[in-house]
């Protein structure tokens, strides 16, 4: 596996979801699917794999801890079966998810648009439930009073 797997990847996605321009995503690293900002990465320290880090927002003011709380629940419940964490971006508070995808036979870009929008719903949630909840919402969540991610 290799870079060149990498490419093919990005570009075959590209073309499942309309995207003209492979290339220039590739020189860029992201994309966007759903108002979400993805980072699409390939590391010399592990050539078989691709990275992608979904953005789902900036945590509000005064919730950092208890979003913490549920991040480490997430990781622990939901992520623990996938190559996936999420996590709070310390630069920008930022709620990411970091996937890692092996660039096995199996991956093309039909998976790889279908594993977008599998993570872009939890996006959504993240979003609607945690990061932009009214109090009302959020405490409720944080109680335990919620439906939990289904993986």
């Amino acid at each position: 596996m290799s870079y060149e797997r990498y490419t093919q990847l990005v570009t075959e996605l590209c073309g499942v979801v309309n995207l003209p321009n492979a290339q220039a995503v590739i020189e860029r690293g992201s994309m966007e699917i759903e108002g979400f900002e993805v980072l699409l990465s390939h590391f010399e320290n592990d050539v078989g794999a691709m990275y992608l880090n979904f953005n789902f927002g900036v945590v509000t003011a005064g919730r950092t801890l208890r979003v913490f709380r549920l991040l480490l629940e997430a990781n622990l419940s939901i992520y623990a079966q996938d190559q996936a964490q999420v996590g709070l971006n310390p630069d920008t508070g930022a709620v990411l998810l970091i996937v890692r995808v092996p660039m096995t036979d199996e991956i093309d870009g039909a998976w790889l648009a279908d594993t977008f929008n599998h993570y872009v719903e939890h996006g959504q949630y993240w979003r609607d439930s945690i990061i932009t909840a009214t109090d009302e919402m959020f405490e409720g969540v944080c109680a335990g009073d919620y439906m939990w991610l289904r993986a």
